[in-house]
Order: C-alpha cells, then sequence, then structure tokens
C-alpha cells in the first residue's frame, strides 16, 4: 500500500544511530563505579550482559556521562529514597498511578523471567484493564522499575536489570519483583 492508498504520509525510517561505545566501556564503567570489583574476571554472561548493555543503551547515550547515568540505574535503586524526590510524588498525584502499580506488583509475582515480551504483555495488561495509555501508564512504570520518571530510553534500562541479576551482577542488582514490591512497600 502506498501513502497515496490511506490518503497519508509514510514516515520516514528512523535513521540508524551509530553506537560510540562497546563491550569494554560498559565493562570499564562497572569497574570505575564499583560495580563489579577491579580484580574479579569478568565471566562470559557477565560480558555478554555488557555486550546488550552497549546495544540497547549506546545509541541513546550523546556521550559517556550518559551511559555511566544510564548504568547507574541498573545498579542502584532505593525506593525509600525516590520516595523522597519532588517527582515521585507529582507522579504518584496522578489518577490511576497507584492502581498501575497494585496491578504491576500482583504481575511481576508471576514468575516468569523479565524479558522484552514479558514487558510487552504487562503493558498490554495494564493498558486493558485500567483503560490508560501514554504517561499515566508509562511513567509511574518508570518510575517503580528503573528509578525514575523519563521517557522509553529508561524501557531499556528496565529490560537490562533481571538479565544483570542472571548474569552474575546479583549482588548489585535488585530484580525487577524486587524493585516493583519495594515501590509499592514504600508507598505506604
Amino acid at each position: 500500500m502506498t501513502s497515496e492508498d490511506n490518503n497519508t504520509i509514510a514516515p520516514a525510517a528512523p535513521a540508524e544511530v551509530a553506537n560510540p561505545f562497546t563491550g569494554s566501556d560498559v565493562e570499564a564503567i562497572l569497574r570505575e563505579r564499583g560495580w563489579i570489583s577491579n580484580a574479579a574476571t569478568i565471566t562470559p554472561e557477565q560480558n555478554a550482559w555488557c555486550e546488550r548493555a552497549t546495544a540497547l543503551l549506546g545509541p541513546r547515550c550523546a556521550d559517556r556521562s550518559s551511559l555511566v547515568d544510564l548504568l547507574g540505574l541498573v545498579f542502584r535503586y532505593d525506593a525509600a529514597d525516590l520516595m523522597t524526590q519532588k517527582d515521585t510524588h507529582v507522579i504518584m498525584s496522578r489518577r490511576d498511578a497507584r492502581d498501575v502499580l497494585r496491578q504491576l506488583g500482583r504481575l511481576v509475582l508471576e514468575p516468569h523471567p523479565f524479558t522484552s515480551e514479558r514487558f510487552k504483555e504487562i503493558v498490554t495488561s495494564l493498558k486493558e484493564s485500567l483503560d490508560i495509555q501514554g504517561r499515566e501508564l508509562f511513567h509511574p512504570l518508570r518510575l517503580a522499575l528503573a528509578g525514575r520518571v523519563g521517557e522509553g530510553n529508561l524501557d531499556r534500562v528496565i529490560l537490562l536489570v533481571d538479565e544483570a541479576a542472571d548474569a552474575g551482577f546479583a549482588t548489585n542488582v535488585k530484580t525487577v519483583r524486587q524493585r516493583a514490591l519495594e515501590f509499592c512497600a514504600a508507598l505506604d
């Protein structure tokens, strides 16, 4: 079907963004920040995670500082601290925010790995059961699971969380399930 068939202009294909980072850059950041020991030999699973983190986050980061910031969201999470922030109160005062989090808490109790497919299933379930979309849905999700209010690059952070725990970064990483439950508990 051409754009003339439906009287719309076909959107331009997104330009491929070059990734300025490598898995070695991610590994170096993890060591610099103490998220892995400088003395530790990186495992094949951790190396694969570094490559995946590079692929998901690298093209979205304008500079190394931005990459450090997003990686920090994977390795640092404190729901009690989030409750002290103004952005949290703004998001939580919105209509349906608490309902999103209550249902999220129930959905992540199911023992499924938090993959891209699982994330889509949860979003679909929330959209259908709450009849909401856009920022009213995604801002509470991103806040609870990534630890920050923001846009779609935080969804990529969320996808890296359970993978980081599975790769053996478990001492530093709270899983998606742990984050959702901790956030819901901190609401009371």
